[in-house]
């Protein structure tokens, strides 16, 4: 792990907006101007860039930018949150004023001054792609266009999306606290239609990093993600009806993840359990999945984007395991949880821009391995299901019931994987399903795919991974009769 330059981005805030050390102390005395306990104030710039490519030509092509600072005050359990979208001084000020009127106790405060921390750096970028020429990202998209569409002669349509983030934040807080980030992003994603006697069928595959373009010539190629995307859709012109029922379920090793994120992790999140709405409330120290079930957020993934190196208050990320031996050992916790629960913050606290304030939220989630060779759990499984990949799902965070469509399942019969489900549904709880995993692979693996996860009508960036995972029991809904 190397360290970060602290300097790079709170001097672009200070060089370039007039934003520096002595301007936002001056906005933290004027937010608690009228008492509060604690103020943060964030700013940011993020430049967005998209590509669009289909019928093997560019469709569209757009770039934007966004920029502003968001103050935030705290006062018991009440928030005050203003922004402004411009960084003049009257704008700002202002922000700072509306934040702080939720504040009443009035009093004295020394002047706040801040101080910059340095920050670990997990995604150490040579050359951003922003900076990179626009006909090494076309290279990219046309290699990627190429491969699916030579993949089968099946494959009539084919849609490349390129995107590119540089997301600059700042956080000063009335803790003395100045830090700083630079969050790369690329993402390749392939939409890919196949149609046969009849029968079309479409599938999507992506891939996204905090790294350059580098990415995708060491680690994932535009070519292994079009092959797979086209390996989907071809695929299901064999998909059978599903079964229906409760039976044994395999989770495959990867993404299978998402599902552990969504019917699980968001339970963990210390706002829920702050406010008694999760099944997972002072139930620290409990067994709470089977033996063996090892649950991690870590934001400090190289490369990943889930992982950060600082969290949107100016936590630096950090590895947090959650659930240890299928015991519930903690929570994920942003400034608010953190005090209530006299804990430390754990680097969670996030935000999709400068118009939210913070709260806790997952970055990469995953499974641990276990010791189990993943073809002698598909061997164990007399007639199941096999689940590869996800299109989406819905959770109740107070008790935890999901239901959870698939885009990519298989029959397991006798012991074998055998023919492709139609899309399906898998129908839950998120605590049973780990309680009834009964195996645990050797082979975990948390791919770094397109995750945006959804809270409160913020998106952020997420990762997630599990090992593949035998569940004894779970319900199917599928349409055989």
């Amino acid at each position: 792990m190397s360290v970060q330059a602290p300097q790079t981005t709170d001097r672009f805030f200070a060089e370039q907006y007039g934003l520096g050390t002595a301007e936002l102390g001056r906005l933290l005395d004027l937010a608690l101007g009228r008492g509060g306990d604690y103020a943060d104030v964030f700013a940011e710039y993020s430049l967005h860039r998209n590509i669009n490519f289909e019928e093997e030509t560019i469709k569209s092509a757009s770039a934007s930018t966004a920029q502003g600072v968001g103050v935030r005050v705290v006062s018991g359990d009440a928030i005050g949150y203003a922004y402004s979208e411009d960084f003049a001084w009257s704008s700002l000020q202002r922000a700072a004023r509306t934040a702080g009127n939720i504040a009443q106790a009035g009093g004295q405060h020394a002047p706040i001054a801040v101080a910059t921390v340095p920050l670990p750096d997990y995604y150490a970028v040579a050359s951003p792609a922003v900076n990179e020429p626009a006909e090494a990202k076309l290279d990219l998209i046309r290699r990627a266009d190429s491969t699916a569409r030579a993949y089968a002669p099946t494959i009539t349509h084919v849609m490349v999306m390129f995107a590119e983030e540089e997301r600059r934040t700042m956080v000063a807080t009335s803790e003395g606290v100045l830090a700083a980030d630079v969050q790369p992003r690329v993402t390749l994603a392939l939409q890919v239609v196949s149609e046969r006697n009849g029968d079309r069928q479409s599938a999507f595959q992506g891939s996204a990093a905090r790294e350059g373009l580098a990415y995708f010539t060491d680690e994932y190629s535009p070519e292994e993600t079009a092959r797979e995307a086209a390996r989907m859709a071809t695929t299901l012109h064999d998909a059978v009806d599903a079964p229906a029922g409760a039976m044994p379920v395999v989770l495959g090793n990867g993404w299978s993840g998402v599902l552990l994120h969504e019917a699980v992790g968001h339970g963990l999140e210390a706002d829920f359990n702050r406010k008694r709405t999760s099944l997972y409330t002072d139930r620290v120290g409990e067994q709470v999945a089977a033996p063996g079930v090892t649950l991690i957020d870590d934001a400090t993934l190289p490369g990943y984007i889930g992982s950060l190196n600082m969290d949107d208050e100016g936590t630096p990320g950090q590895r947090t395991v959650l659930i240890e031996d299928g015991v519930l050992v903690g929570y994920m916790h942003d400034w608010i949880s953190a005090r209530h629960f006299n804990t430390d913050r754990t680097g969670n606290g996030r935000r999709q821009n400068y118009h939210h304030y913070p709260v806790p939220r997952m970055t990469n989630t995953y499974l641990l391995g276990g010791e189990v060779d993943p073809d002698e759990i598909i061997r164990s499984v007399d007639k199941g299901v096999y689940c590869v990949n996800y299109s989406g799902g819905q959770v109740n965070i107070s008790n935890g019931d999901f239901v959870f469509s698939t885009v990519e399942a298989y029959l397991i019969e006798g012991g074998k994987q055998t023919a492709p489900l139609k899309h399906t549904s898998l129908i839950g709880n998120g605590p049973t399903l780990l309680q009834n995993v009964t195996m645990i692979g050797s082979d975990p693996d948390i791919p770094k795919r397109t995750g945006t996860c959804g809270k409160e009508g913020q998106g952020v960036p997420v990762g997630a991974g599990c090992p593949t995972l035998l569940v004894s029991e779970l319900n199917i809904g599928g349409t055989q009769q």
